[in-house]
């Protein structure tokens, strides 16, 4: 099953991108830690061809550090630079403005070479919606100038954001690709909440997330709903949790919907635990 939509202001913004792109010196592209390849659009490195990029992974402290750090390795043996941050660490920003003027030196410095006076890098900032574009831009200005929502495409237009005097950054709504090929790379999306839970059926996402958890952090699923990580029957498994949150209908039925909110809510959130939904070795 291939998942598919592509709305007109999605198809606007990558031709945009593909426009502004001689503008800028780098790209910062901003994946989310839990899934750095899922988060990835293909699309969209098509667009951005040989231009220099260094890799922001957001979220960190969803997701497991001992992933993101194999994850940051890998980027890394591609020879590109990469970062795990936490938006709201203030350490964690400033080691993004140090990566992102590391990255612009070189222009500034072929600049020099030619009698150029250097002006700030320029940087295009891009991602997928709700990897946490909107927060990270507020920090790096120091101030409320992106949207913020936990809503993907919250971002619809291009926008010149100064980040102190070190560079400028460009940035560009949120796109997601016209379709995805392979369904995980879906159900890890919408596990994580990046793509909206209308795309894929509520228990479906939950069964996926459930069953990962039982095959990678079988312990983080029995700590959180006291239930036998080896249960075989997803049914009994969706049962099980139902009765000991309250998950319950009239009659005292176990109501999957609900079942399904409250898993992905302890997911996102991180109530569960500190979880990667994709490993550097597949």
């Amino acid at each position: 099953m291939a998942i598919q939509w592509f709305p007109g202001h999605m198809a606007k913004a990558k031709r945009e991108a593909e426009e502004k792109l001689k503008l800028v010196d780098f790209v910062m592209e901003l994946v989310d830690a839990r899934a750095p390849v899922s988060s990835q659009n293909p699309m969209l490195q098509k667009v951005l061809k040989d231009k220099p990029k260094m890799m922001v992974l957001m979220k960190k402290d969803l997701a497991d550090s001992r992933e993101t750090d194999r994850w940051i390795a890998r980027f890394k043996e591609k020879d590109i630079p990469a970062i795990a941050i936490n938006a709201g660490n203030k350490a964690d920003i400033k080691q993004v403005v140090q990566l992102a003027k590391e990255l612009g030196q070189e222009k500034m410095d072929k600049l020099r070479k030619k009698g150029i006076q250097p002006r700030p890098s320029r940087a295009m900032i891009v991602g997928i919606p709700n990897v946490g574009k909107s927060t990270l831009i507020n920090r790096l200005a120091n101030k409320k100038i992106a949207k913020t929502g936990d809503k993907p495409g919250v971002t619809k237009q291009q926008l010149w954001i100064k980040v102190r005097k070190d560079f400028e950054l460009l940035d560009t709504p949120g796109i997601l690709w016209p379709k995805f090929e392979d369904e995980m790379v879906g159900y890890r999306l919408a596990a994580i909440g990046t793509i909206k839970d209308s795309i894929l059926a509520i228990e479906d996402i939950t069964a996926f997330a459930l069953m990962f958890l039982q095959q990678h952090y079988p312990r983080l699923l029995e700590n959180r709903y006291g239930v036998d990580p080896e249960t075989e029957d997803m049914a009994e498994l969706f049962e099980t949790i139902g009765q000991k949150r309250g998950a319950l209908e009239s009659g005292g039925r176990v109501n999957f919907t609900k079942v399904s909110e409250l898993v992905l809510e302890d997911l996102r959130s991180g109530k569960i635990g500190s979880i990667t939904l994709e490993t550097v070795s597949g």
